[in-house]
């Protein structure tokens, strides 16, 4: 947990220095995720609203709403995050994105 106490206080120094840097709320996301979820959404949601064409949050945050129990938010994350990679040419971050919505919804039909 040191570790992550002197990476995230230098992330938060960061962040002092520039509030608008997507991928330092980005990086402070994934740290407080490991240890407090609220704070992480905080962050993710930050990114959401300051940032909605970073297209690295969506798959992250879709996952944390469905570990805090809230499918629709994640299941409106995923869409948002399709939309937004494919208007970017991000192809392998939509794909990740389909296939994680896929199962979530149900449609995941993989034959093994």
């Amino acid at each position: 947990m040191e570790t992550n106490n002197s990476r995230l206080a230098q992330l938060l120094a960061f962040l002092e220095d520039d509030p608008h840097d997507p991928f330092t709320l980005y990086a402070i996301a994934t740290e407080y995720r490991a240890f407090d979820l609220e704070k992480a959404r905080s962050f993710y949601e930050k990114l959401l609203t300051e940032h909605p064409d970073y297209v690295g949050t969506y798959y992250h945050v879709a996952s944390l709403y469905l570990e805090l129990g809230e499918p629709d938010l994640a299941k409106a994350a995923y869409q948002k995050g399709m939309h937004v990679s494919r208007q970017q040419g991000q192809q392998h971050a939509f794909s990740e994105l389909q296939q994680a919505y896929n199962k979530l919804m149900g449609l995941d039909y993989e034959d093994d």
